[in-house]
């Protein structure tokens, strides 16, 4: 592709491979929720209106993830993942994403929800005094109306999204795994420049029309 998908003063999105598309690696941090390896799909189940997924593109193992890490080098990133796939190495430390209440029924045969994933931060974090807890909380009522809003999965709040930028350390944020957008507009939303890449054309397209609002997206509504 030889122009961005969407661009405006304060993001870039671009549609395509990130591993072939390289502009977000100007950037100084990468905040990015990659596919996990955990092979992830969802089926469809008669009667209840469930709508079934085949799953997120190269979710079979950790492979791309971790070659995009590769790419990024030694610089400061925040990682999306699972606690049921191995973890990136260079991790600084590793804080817990607590989802919306209704999170993770599906796949649970303990009792307790499956509704927590970590979030990595790897490679060259400021020292700084702790003034934030480790474990980052949405104001979202439910995992599915994110889905459903954002048509994504997977989707991440908006305010867990600025929560985590603004600890951030300063500069261009990079999302080389941009899903439908939530990266991009907490970043913009914080005034900050963005540069974004998804494969997918349709969660590409709900990234563009979102950013397209050109308003403060406020809602806990997000995108992978």
């Amino acid at each position: 592709m030889t122009a961005p998908y969407y661009q405006d003063d304060a993001v870039t999105l671009w549609l395509g491979d990130c591993r072939e598309i390289t502009d977000w690696l100007t950037a100084d941090v990468l905040v990015t929720d990659p596919p996990y390896g955990i092979g992830w799909k969802r089926g469809v189940k008669a009667g209840r209106g469930d709508v079934g997924h085949a799953g997120i593109a190269n979710d079979e193992d950790t492979s791309v993830r971790d070659a995009v890490l590769a790419q990024w080098g030694a610089r400061p990133a925040a990682v999306f993942g699972s606690f049921y796939a191995p973890q990136p190495d260079n991790i600084r430390q590793v804080l817990v994403y607590r989802k919306p209440p209704d999170s993770g029924v599906v796949g649970s045969t303990t009792g307790f929800r499956r509704d927590a994933e970590p979030v990595y931060l790897v490679g060259p974090w400021p020292a700084r005094v702790a003034a934030w807890s480790s474990v980052l909380l949405t104001g979202a009522r439910g995992a599915g109306a994110l889905a459903t809003r954002n048509a994504h999965p997977h989707a991440k709040p908006v305010d867990v999204m600025e929560a985590l930028i603004a600890a951030c350390p300063e500069g261009v944020v990079a999302d080389p795994f941009a899903g439908s957008g939530s990266t991009l507009i907490s970043a913009r939303n914080l005034g900050r420049h963005a540069v974004g890449v998804e494969l997918d054309e349709r969660y590409c397209e709900m990234a563009s029309r979102r950013l397209a609002q050109n308003v403060l997206d406020f809602g806990c509504a997000g995108g992978a």
